[in-house]
């Protein structure tokens, strides 16, 4: 077989990549609501990346909102958002069998939400640094003029050099009000913004909501509300959520009124960027 009848059987010989003759699957797959995660070998080039892929039909109803807005894809969202806290995007298209694929760079470690719930003990040095490197991944969101609406531990990989990084971006859509009017409920329920789950004109402080509640896992172990399963539990977000400093103490000052900040139902009340927060946390560090 020559290099162009390769390239032919690997794309399908229609412009589409037969997936599994152009990765080796090295991890058994992780499925989310939309898509499946799998740590791949490319046989092209021998690297070892993430291999995202969306399941279209189950994708089409979300997406279909956005027809007529002219969204840019995931893969195109993807590769305009860059810094040290995202994982890069790599190459995207559509597969074989129909489906979106994204690849993106593999982060090995853990997910922030398992050591959350496992109770990794962090020194209160590497909180704020977790809390500071989130911020600064949502910045970079923010500044390439994106709002990501999925903001939440199961979002975040902590390497194995300590680098934090946000890994998906199936929900994120352009910072216009277009694309964030009152509608269908988007995002995890437990770290959903109260505009959110009252379908109200949105922007992009709700991931700075959203963060609020990571940043408050992240120091004190626990969310600030119940926990629930569906979307009642983002109900209780309306109410005064548990001062942090009633679960850690010892918290320094800057950082609890920062991150409690980000948790006021009144989006006017939260800080109005993350440029805003890591100004108000920066006193925090020492």
């Amino acid at each position: 077989m020559g290099l162009g009848d390769f390239f032919s059987a690997l794309l399908g010989g229609s412009g589409r990549v037969d997936l599994w003759k152009r990765f080796e699957r090295m991890r058994e797959s992780t499925s989310g609501t939309m898509s499946t995660f799998y740590k791949v070998r490319d046989l092209k080039t021998g690297q070892i990346q993430g291999l995202k892929v969306v399941d279209a039909a189950k994708a089409a109803p979300v997406e279909g909102r956005y027809k007529s807005l002219g969204k840019p894809t995931e893969g195109e969202i993807g590769q305009q958002i860059t810094g040290p806290n995202i994982a890069r995007t790599l190459e995207w298209g559509t597969a074989t069998t129909g489906d979106p694929y994204i690849v993106q760079e593999f982060v090995e470690g853990s997910l922030l939400h398992t050591l959350i719930t496992a109770k990794k003990p962090f020194t209160p040095a590497q909180k704020i640094d977790l809390v500071t490197q989130a911020a600064k991944a949502i910045k970079t969101v923010h500044d390439a003029g994106f709002v990501h609406r999925d903001i939440c531990p199961r979002n975040f990989i902590l390497g194995a050099d300590q680098r934090l990084v946000l890994i998906d971006f199936g929900l994120t859509v352009p910072d216009k009000p277009a694309f964030l009017q009152p509608g269908n409920r988007v995002g995890t329920p437990n770290y959903m913004a109260p505009e959110v789950v009252r379908r109200r004109q949105a922007d992009k402080r709700l991931d700075i909501f959203s963060f609020g509640i990571t940043a408050y896992e992240i120091c004190a172990g626990r969310s600030p509300w119940p926990k629930g399963s569906t979307g009642k539990a983002a109900l209780a977000h309306d109410t005064p959520p548990t001062d942090i400093r009633e679960v850690w103490p010892e918290i320094p000052a800057p950082a609890a009124s920062a991150i409690m900040a980000c948790l006021a139902a009144d989006p006017d009340r939260r800080p109005p960027s993350m440029d805003r927060f890591l100004a108000l946390l920066s006193d925090a560090k020492g």
